[in-house]
């Protein structure tokens, strides 16, 4: 998926993913899926995707929902604060360095 958002381009098949986080089953109407891209500048975006009851869902009529997907752009602070709440302790540093205890 490609998105221009504020004058910058953001490409899930350019900018590579450094992490994965995975709600739900696929086959229930609440999963999503949303992955984290890191772009060669520096900059995160968080790419979703995910069923007609899941943060991702695209309304199409009145009370009716269908699968959607979207690219939000993250500062560090956002994208450290999804990696606290979406990922296990070694994959957060593995992206962002050691945390003192």
């Amino acid at each position: 998926m490609k998105k221009i958002i504020d004058g910058k381009k953001y490409d899930t098949e350019t900018a590579p993913v450094v992490a994965i986080y995975e709600y739900s089953y696929k086959s229930e109407y609440d999963w999503y899926r949303e992955e984290l891209h890191k772009k060669r500048t520096g900059e995160f975006f968080l790419y979703g995707e995910g069923h007609a009851k899941s943060p991702y869902a695209k309304c199409i009529d009145l009370h009716e929902y269908a699968p959607g997907e979207d690219i939000r752009p993250l500062t560090l602070d956002e994208a450290k604060e999804w990696a606290v709440e979406s990922l296990e302790v070694e994959e957060y540093e593995a992206i962002f360095g050691e945390v003192e205890e």
